[in-house]
């Protein structure tokens, strides 16, 4: 048997599945119970949670849909045909059909089960990585349970809440009690289409989900798993609920935005500034390209007030470019948070930040060239700054000849594996624009001058060398 062929029949046995319960959480407590409580449609960050649930799968991988609905059918269906685009097939399942207490319903199910199934509510935000790590978690004949440190918050509710209580990974028992010791279970529990095609044989209360029992009957046997999502900070989980249950899903949201590329200034500054401006962002509808192209606006109009070469006009100057980092942030932060990343979005973010850069270098040339002008030493900034922007140009070119390489054919060895991601990773690094401030503040743009013009012959040196013959594999 090929290769291929063994590849596909992993991925149609692994977990690809997920059902969705909108109506009632999975340990049977119908949504919207409370006067005040949330429902499937309410907007998290701009996007309701039913959409924002399916739009997550999609994203951690998941290839099709079975959605068990009520009578908000019409609406969860408008609601998904709205925003960004749903690309896997999502099966509508009436409850009035296919009732949840009735192990016909589940009989079926496991009938379109290839390996496992997620079954999942929909009153909760969650990471993609911890649908991720489910995926790459599941073991034959094993269900998996994803649970949560109890926040404290829901001893104070009036929602009840089902605890879990594991050893060793392993699940040990399901309880309704308050109970320290015990984890809080999610709305998110993997299933092997084997447990649920054996639904039938095991006695459930009328008008109950029957997942609770299929799981301790499991249990008795140790073929269930507890996933914490406290064992790894991006496998975050956040139940919403009420009010303060969204703004809690909110921070957490924005809390976990981090670029593919980010240097410390990003991390301890840029970031902290940047998610209010997404914000302003998000309730104006921008999209991430017009993000792009305002950050670029800022960033060139920086580089015309270094280009007046008087002092005041380069502290103004280094603040715009400062701006124009943070606002180069907020493109794939809108991006993330909305489910709008694309390729052209990627390569348009890329190259802008390096049109911005390429004519800061030639705006600070310009002005210095204008402090010295006359003098015998007036060609010096001038040379300096064609160094640094053909530098900057080449590096720009040389970089997505290497993202290229990296997904098509690859790197050789893991070590040029390394210098190629650690490259990538500082020439789209915003920290420089601290240095630039700094300079400013001095009065010593020239100094800085030297430093880009060297740097960049230098970075692309590197590159040169990064992207050699030598350092590729065959496609």
């Amino acid at each position: 048997m090929s290769e291929s062929i063994v590849q596909k029949q992993a991925g149609l046995q692994g977990l690809n599945t997920a059902i969705l319960l909108p109506s009632v959480s999975l340990f049977g407590e119908p949504a919207g119970l409370y006067p005040d409580e949330v429902g499937p449609l309410t907007s998290v960050v701009g996007i309701g949670l039913f959409q924002r649930t399916v739009l997550t799968l999609q994203r951690a991988g998941i290839r099709q849909l079975m959605v068990l609905v009520g009578v908000e059918e019409d609406q969860l269906k408008q609601a998904l045909g709205k925003g960004s685009r749903v690309t896997i097939p999502v099966r509508w399942l009436p409850i009035r059909e296919f009732p949840l207490d009735d192990p016909r319903t589940w009989e079926a199910l496991a009938a379109e089960v290839r390996g496992f199934c997620l079954l999942s509510g929909v009153q909760g935000v969650f990471a993609a990585p911890l649908i991720e790590s489910l995926r790459h978690e599941v073991q034959e004949g094993q269900a998996i349970v994803v649970a949560r440190p109890d926040s404290g918050r829901t001893r104070q509710s009036r929602r009840s809440s089902v605890r879990v209580k594991a050893q060793a990974g392993r699940l040990l028992s399901i309880t309704s009690k308050q109970d320290d010791s015990a984890l809080m279970a999610t709305d998110l529990v993997v299933l092997p289409a084997g447990l649920m095609s054996a639904a039938g044989h095991i006695d459930v209360e009328t008008g109950t989900v029957p997942i609770r029992r299929w799981l301790e009957r499991a249990a008795v046997d140790g073929h269930v798993r507890v996933l914490s999502t406290e064992t790894n900070r991006s496998h975050w989980y956040q139940d919403v609920r009420d009010a303060a249950d969204v703004k809690a899903a909110e921070r957490k949201l924005f809390n976990s935005l981090k670029g593919e590329f980010e240097g410390l200034v990003d991390r301890f500054f840029n970031r902290k500034v940047s998610r209010w401006f997404t914000r302003i962002f998000l309730a104006a509808g921008l999209s991430p390209n017009v993000i792009t192209i305002l950050a670029t606006l800022v960033g060139l109009a920086a580089a015309t007030c270094f280009g007046l070469g008087t002092y005041s006009a380069g502290i103004v100057a280094a603040l715009l470019f400062q701006l124009a980092a943070i606002i180069d942030c907020c493109d794939g932060e809108v991006a993330r948070l909305t489910f709008t990343e694309s390729p052209f979005g990627a390569k348009l973010d890329i190259a802008m930040d390096n049109v911005v850069h390429m004519a800061i270098f030639a705006g600070i040339a310009a002005g210095a060239y204008l402090r010295v002008a006359g003098t015998d030493d007036a060609w010096v900034p001038l040379v300096l700054g064609s160094a640094a922007v053909l530098g900057n140009g080449l590096s720009l070119w040389l970089v997505t000849r290497a993202q290229k390489i990296k997904s098509s054919s690859g790197w050789k060895t893991p070590v040029q594996a390394a210098w190629s991601d650690f490259m990538l990773k500082n020439v789209a690094s915003r920290d420089f624009s601290v240095v630039v401030f700094i300079f400013a503040v001095i009065g010593k743009l020239d100094w800085f001058l030297w430093m880009a013009a060297i740097g960049s012959v230098v970075f692309s040196l590197l590159m040169l060398w990064v992207v050699r013959p030598s350092a590729r594999t065959r496609a």
